[in-house]
């Protein structure tokens, strides 16, 4: 196949800087990820390369150029995550401006990566969402935002926020403190969240009010949740009873989303009740399942690393389990 080489003009008016990146950051970001030379000087680009390669750098470019003349720049972060999109085609570039929520410090919530689109568009189209994946795919954050963005706009009445309490090293009942002190350090990541997304004076508020509620699974049982967004965070921890427990909670107006993490589970000796729930409601109208990958993870890129090496030792130690059950 010949190479294809094409020039690209910064637009007038548009600061190469906002384009290339700090230091052409976005620039040496791209080059390492497709199969293409770019060089950039002033305000000329040259592509050249594989000829789907250079086509795909040039609708990254476009998107930048939009993206600058916006007032937006772009970072070396943001190069891999718009060309997953770009090469998967379902959507474009600009789909990943899909606002969730603008908190409460001005800084604006959104999907950050193909993975996160797609959950963030399950939860608005279906009653019950699963979303699994490792830690720091956005799973929890997402679905709080959308939460608090639903309530904002009068669509639910309230917004419910569980996880179970699984002592993971530490026995609950030799913790110091009242029950509601015991449970508090389970239930701080939600609160972490919210705080993150809301003001400490309107979120008090709200959860003196009831508008908001923040409590443990066990709480859920006997009841009907109408009229509200609940979502339920590390579900890997629930025992097959609890998610049919809390799954038959659903009331009218209600949308549930269900997070967790397989690889993070602190039951033990026990089967966990995310285990089999896609096998069973797999095929039930109005529940999606989404699953993110290492590929989602938002949080600093050594934690992507982290987990990919974790992944990597488990798959490699279950696979001599196998080889010595069968030299067996």
């Amino acid at each position: 196949m010949e190479a294809s080489k094409i020039r690209l003009t910064v637009p007038e008016g548009i600061d190469p800087s906002r384009v290339l990146g700090a230091g052409d950051g976005v620039l040496r970001a791209l080059e390492s990820l497709v199969r293409a030379h770019v060089v950039a000087r002033g305000d000329s680009i040259s592509v050249s390369g594989d000829p789907d390669e250079v086509e795909l750098v040039a609708r990254f470019f476009e998107h930048a150029f939009r993206e600058a003349a916006a007032g937006r720049t772009l970072s070396a972060d943001d190069v891999s995550r718009c060309l997953a999109v770009l090469r998967d085609g379902e959507h474009e570039a600009t789909s990943l401006r899909d606002d969730v929520l603008l908190s409460y410090r001005g800084r604006v919530i959104r999907p950050k990566t193909l993975g996160q689109k797609r959950y963030v568009d399950a939860i608005r189209t279906h009653t019950i969402t699963f979303g699994l994946g490792p830690a720091g795919t956005g799973k929890t954050y997402l679905a709080m935002a959308l939460a608090l963005a639903a309530l904002k706009r009068h669509e639910v009445g309230r917004l419910i926020l569980t996880r179970p309490v699984v002592e993971a090293g530490e026995n609950l009942g030799f913790l110091p403190g009242t029950l509601e002190e015991k449970i508090d350090p389970y239930m701080r990541p939600l609160y972490d969240a919210l705080f993150d997304m809301m003001d400490r004076e309107r979120t008090d508020e709200l959860m003196e009010r009831g508008v908001i509620e923040i409590a443990p699974l066990a709480y859920m049982r006997g009841r009907t949740l109408s009229d509200a967004f609940v979502v339920l965070d590390e579900a890997q921890n629930t025992t097959p009873e609890q998610m049919k427990m809390f799954l038959t909670r659903l009331g009218f107006n209600s949308k549930f989303v269900i997070t967790g993490d397989l690889s993070q589970r602190d039951l033990v000796g026990r089967r966990g009740g995310l285990a089999d729930v896609e096998k069973i409601l797999g095929r039930v109208d109005d529940v999606a399942f989404s699953h993110l990958e290492r590929a989602d993870v938002v949080r600093h890129a050594l934690v992507g690393r982290i987990v990919e090496a974790y992944d990597t030792y488990d798959d490699v130690r279950e696979k001599r389990v196998r080889d010595r059950k069968e030299s067996r």
